[in-house]
């Protein structure tokens, strides 16, 4: 039966990738990889960059399949049909690139960001395309290094406070509101700045984008303060590569809220 390895990759070090991920790749066959488009070409280049640096004699293939294009603009009530969407048309992909591409011998990779089971979708799409039966296959998961773990280590902090809660959530949720009873909020896949509405508020603020690569960029303090900076510097980073992938911390001080 064919095997597929979903190996978490951290958040773009090379280094950061752990012994078990590493072994993975060296008994992998077939790589599959999903272009972004020409924007986002050097998230793909990425990839191919720690496959040079962990796999420098062992002969493997890189199958690449254009990654379908979300409904972005959906938001409110037809946010999550619009990702279910985007998550189907992911299936017919991820279903071909297997059937057509892996012999029934074979190994193949998925190669995702952080780890599989933060905020990504490949464990859910591999579900799907098992429950439609056209092609069968094991997997298993290769823990990584999340953006979370890797922001909070670049910023020499911990991710919660002694007895106190933390929550990971997204620009969206953020902006209805701090989750209750939580002072310490992690946020991902915020795409408008949630963090504005705070700034009236004691809190302070761990950013950082692009992070575990060349093109990393950190940012701490007061939110009132950092605010701004980081506001240019994020502006100014979308306007250089096209893109921008960051994550932040938010800690509120007690008393506030």
């Amino acid at each position: 039966m064919r095997k597929i390895h979903v190996i978490g990759i951290g958040a773009g070090d090379p280094d950061q990738l752990t012994l078990q991920a590493v072994r993975a790749l060296r008994g992998t066959d077939v790589f599959f990889l999903l272009d972004k488009g020409e924007v986002k070409a050097d998230l793909t280049g990425l990839r191919r960059d720690m496959l040079d640096v962990h796999l420098p004699e062992r002969v493997y293939r890189v199958v690449e399949a254009r990654d379908p294009e979300r409904d972005r603009r959906a938001g409110g009530v037809a946010y999550s049909p619009a990702v279910d969407d985007w998550r189907s048309a992911r299936a017919d992909i991820y279903a071909r690139l297997i059937a057509d591409e892996l012999g029934e011998d074979q190994v193949g990779a998925f190669l995702v960001w952080g780890d599989p089971s933060l905020y990504d979708s490949t464990l859910a799409i591999l579900e799907e395309v098992l429950a439609r039966g056209e092609v069968a296959f094991d997997y298993d998961v290769v823990p990584g290094i999340s953006s979370v773990s890797a922001l909070v280590a670049r910023h020499r902090t911990g991710l919660n406070r002694v007895g106190r809660p933390v929550q990971i959530t997204t620009g969206r949720r953020l902006s209805e509101g701090f989750p209750q009873g939580v002072d310490d909020v992690v946020v991902m896949l915020d795409a408008h700045q949630a963090f504005r509405r705070y700034v009236d508020q004691d809190v302070d603020i761990y950013w950082g984008a692009y992070i575990g690569t060349p093109d990393e960029i950190l940012v701490a303090g007061p939110l009132a303060e950092a605010a701004p900076r980081i506001e240019e510097l994020r502006a100014e980073a979308r306007e250089r590569k096209g893109w921008i992938m960051d994550t932040y911390l938010l800690r509120r001080n007690p008393g506030d809220g």
